[in-house]
């Protein structure tokens, strides 16, 4: 997945410029400029500030097309902003873990899972 390509997409369906995109977020444009391009990643909060002034969901940005994303066309639940939060502070901290320590991460998710189920 490629933000800044997925950004210019957004933008360019909704026939905004990165000028249109400065002004309702107070972005520079060369820092979306270089977003776009690939040459830096933007923070959530950002994205956040992005996807509001193109009048998307957050979750916008990570949802994948379905048929490029290996599972036959089935489509994936689209995420809330909360969720999207969420599952970017886990990949962030799960970066430092070994992968007995992932393993266990899980287990315990799944448990609590079946518990809150009940």
């Amino acid at each position: 997945m490629n933000i800044g390509e997925t950004i210019r997409n957004f933008r360019l369906q909704k026939g905004m410029s990165q000028g249109d995109i400065e002004k309702r977020t107070g972005l520079l444009r060369c820092y979306l400029s270089r977003v776009e391009n690939g040459h830096t990643l933007p923070s959530l909060d950002t994205l956040a500030k992005i996807a509001s002034s193109l009048e998307i969901p957050l979750g916008q940005f990570f949802a994948e097309n379905p048929a490029d994303n290996g599972n036959n066309g089935a489509t994936l639940p689209q995420l809330s902003d909360e969720e999207v939060r969420f599952f970017s502070q886990i990949r962030r901290y799960s970066g430092s873990l070994n992968d007995s320590d992932r393993k266990l991460v899980l287990a315990m998710v799944k448990k609590m899972a079946v518990s809150a189920g009940k």
